[in-house]
């Protein structure tokens, strides 16, 4: 055998091996995931949604926070459901389908829902231009209509494929076509994507009497998913391909013109010009590599901004003029200066953003196997810093993806500073995020993916945490504001990736952070331009004016922040987030060293990294009165048979199939409460109530295992009597 192939053969044997060693990795047993009926994972009870109407329409209240249209002074908060399906994850379902689903989602504590490349579904096989299939149409339509009846509002993008409704494309969820840059620059596109929306959005659905664009159910229409120019020309960027497209040159040299006048102004400018550039010739070139600093590349960001914006005011009116009353929101991915420009006037911000992102499903794919605790929840405070205060703030996609071993971080990390920043909407993104049954008959449905957090235990037990500290309001929002001053244009330099400097940002996990447009010379608190402030001397600041409390424990040298809430606590150095509020106390820890004491909840001792949390069932729900208690223990969860390319885990090779398996895990905790009789019973993934496991007198304490005799499981219901 070659050298070559030993190493091969090699690289799969302990990819192999240290995917499955069969007595740390528990097969799930259950094939119905649909939460029963009054079970511990059933939210309806205590996560009621409000009959969807004209009271309870969904607008931005006087402070800027989302609210319904009776109590506009009351902010709330939205769980969204990521509605992104295609064939492959097995697309909208039949009407009996639905009416489980959106059931489901209720029960699940979902209030909102995004229906994500919904124009590729309604086009897929068609061969002719707005040829939407029309049993898909019927499907969709009923969804809507069945999600209504749930008290599930709607989120919808008025453009996800950049095949639009054109005919004839079999590739219509890659990211071949340039319809999102053309919408800016070309009358015929723009003319697509206005037609779109008009044999969409404003079509009467049957099964509601009315077209989705006047329905009070419809609460937020992103113009166009992901469609920023320089990000269009990152997507579309191939060896040996000019960086932007040659469609932006003619109205960049008009841009150009009206600001210079002359070729000896922009010379001037910008310092130097090729010798076949002038201006009065229309020559002049887009800049030759997106990452070298440069005046011309600092222009360009102007130009980019402008055209968005207006852009943004012109497709916008459309929507208006159709009728539509409700928020628009547009170019929801990248946290850049020039992106927060063009996102300046929208009525809401929307955003996209991944711990540990994963490029696809073929063998190759790879992954960085990083803690999102370790880098301070980059993702969070990245998203954080292009907030503009004063509008609603929406998370139209996040996660912390699949087979990253940390991503039961995800759970608590991002429903807990999104309840701190005050964010008004929380999606975390998948094909769905739930599935009925395991095995349905669909290659996507086969294995967890990335990017399919339904099947994955983990993903499953965050976002019923989510549920707890993010809709239910376990986790309080920063009393403390701390705004990033923004003059305009003059912010702009010469690093088209520019952003918010990551030293400044982690003031996300002590208090609310957010763009406000204004003279720093008049800011009386928070972060002026140029951004030569650190993070450290602000705090200290903060603590001395009052404006944080003096004993706040923030140490950002060695990697340490409390909230001005003093209910959240980051510990970079340890890989720990700790949550300690009335209703819910919780922790997401790499390594245990010492005991982690929540004040209700104690974890002693965990023979591996793990989320644990505690929350109140009980309504009022407080962990000092409650009687009743869910218990999260989320390890990590894989694939039957999956295989890596290296011993790290960070290069797939094979995804593997189902049945899906949890590592193996223990944890020793005890609760500062004491109770006549208590027991311990683990909960099914449906929500089924398993026989006792635990159980005691007096003092409580317990080992916790996910082995249980009934099959693995993340969920455990605490009980107590007097």
């Amino acid at each position: 055998m070659n050298s070559r192939l030993l190493l091969a053969t090699a690289t799969v044997f302990f990819g192999c091996l240290a995917a499955h060693a069969s007595d740390q990795w528990l097969p799930v047993r259950e094939i119905s995931l649909e939460v029963q009926a009054g079970s511990p994972l059933d939210f309806s009870s205590f996560l009621p949604n409000e009959t969807i109407d004209a009271r309870h329409r969904l607008i931005a209240g006087p402070k800027g926070q989302l609210a319904f249209a009776d109590v506009p002074e009351k902010p709330v908060r939205m769980l969204c459901a990521s509605l992104a399906w295609s064939p492959a994850s097995g697309g909208f379902p039949d009407h009996n389908g639905a009416d489980r689903y959106a059931r489901q989602l209720a029960r699940h504590g979902y209030n909102i829902a995004r229906l994500h490349f919904t124009d590729a579904s309604l086009m897929f096989g068609r061969q002719k231009d707005f040829d939407f299939d029309p049993e898909m149409l019927d499907r969709v339509h009923y969804l809507l209509a069945a999600l209504k009846r749930n008290g599930i509002h709607w989120m919808v993008d008025g453009l996800s494929s950049p095949r639009g409704a054109y005919g004839g494309y079999d590739d219509r969820w890659d990211a071949n076509g340039n319809l999102k840059l053309l919408l800016h620059f070309d009358e015929e596109a723009f003319a697509h994507w206005k037609a779109l929306q008009e044999k969409f959005l404003a079509r009467a659905n049957p099964y509601t009497g009315m077209a989705p664009i006047h329905d009070d159910a419809l609460a937020l229409v992103i113009l166009a998913n992901e469609n920023g120019i320089e990000f269009d020309g990152v997507v579309h960027d191939r060896p040996g391909k000019p960086p932007y497209d040659p469609v932006l040159v003619a109205p960049f040299n008009r841009w150009l013109a009206k600001r210079y006048k002359s070729t000896e102004a922009l010379a001037n400018a910008w310092g130097e010009l090729e010798d076949d550039e002038r201006l009065e010739g229309a020559s002049v070139k887009l800049p030759a590599d997106r990452y070298a600093d440069s005046p011309r590349m600092r222009d360009l960001q102007a130009f980019i901004a402008d055209v968005e914006r207006s852009s943004a005011e012109r497709m916008s009116k459309t929507l208006r003029d159709l009728g539509y009353r409700g928020l628009i929101s547009t170019y929801n991915n990248w946290p850049t200066v020039q992106t927060s420009l063009s996102r300046r006037d929208l009525d809401a911000v929307t955003m996209n953003t991944y711990h540990d992102w994963v490029g696809g499903y073929s063998p190759g794919s790879s992954l960085l196997q990083t803690s999102s605790i370790a880098d301070s929840a980059n993702y969070v405070r990245m998203i954080a810093a292009a907030r503009w205060l004063g509008k609603p703030f929406v998370v139209s996609e996040y996660d912390h993806l699949f087979w990253n071993r940390y991503r039961y971080e995800a759970g608590l990390v991002m429903p807990t500073y999104a309840a701190l920043q005050g964010w008004d909407v929380l999606c975390r993104h998948g094909h769905g995020p739930i599935a009925l049954a395991y095995g349905e008959p669909y290659s996507h449905k086969k294995a967890m993916l990335p990017y399919a957090i339904a099947l994955d235990p983990v993903a499953r037990a965050g976002e019923t945490l989510a549920a707890l500290v993010y809709r239910r309001g376990d986790v309080a929002t920063s009393g403390t504001t701390i705004p990033f001053a923004v003059r305009g244009e003059e912010d702009l330099g010469e690093d088209m990736q520019a952003r918010e400097p990551e030293h400044l940002t982690d003031l996300a996990l002590v208090g609310r952070i957010g763009l406000k447009h204004s003279d720093p010379s008049r800011l009386d608190i928070g972060v002026a331009q140029p951004r030569s402030q650190d993070s450290a001397n602000l705090l200290a600041e903060f603590r001395d004016t009052g404006i944080l409390p003096a004993d706040n424990a923030t140490d950002v040298e060695r990697g340490f922040y409390e909230s001005d809430t003093g209910e959240i606590v980051l510990q970079r150095a340890t890989g720990q987030l700790r949550v300690s509020t009335p209703s819910t106390e919780a922790a997401a820890f790499s390594s245990l060293r010492d005991p982690i004491d929540l004040g209700i909840l104690r974890i002693e001792r965990a023979d591996g990294n793990a989320l644990v949390a505690l929350s109140a069932l009980n309504t009022p729900a407080t962990l000092a009165d409650s009687r009743r208690f869910l218990l999260i223990f989320a390890t990590d969860a894989q694939n039957t048979g999956m295989i890596f390319r290296d011993s790290e885990e960070k290069v797939i090779e094979d995804f593997g199939s189902l049945p899906v398996l949890i590592r193996k895990g223990e944890v020793d905790v005890s609760l500062s409460r004491t109770a006549r009789k208590w027991k311990l019973s683990p909960v099914a993934l449906d929500g089924t109530l398993r026989p006792a496991v635990e159980s005691g007198t007096g003092s409580i304490s317990f080992r916790l295992s996910n082995d249980t005799p009934d099959g693995p499981t993340t969920y455990f219901l605490l009980e107590l009597e007097d």
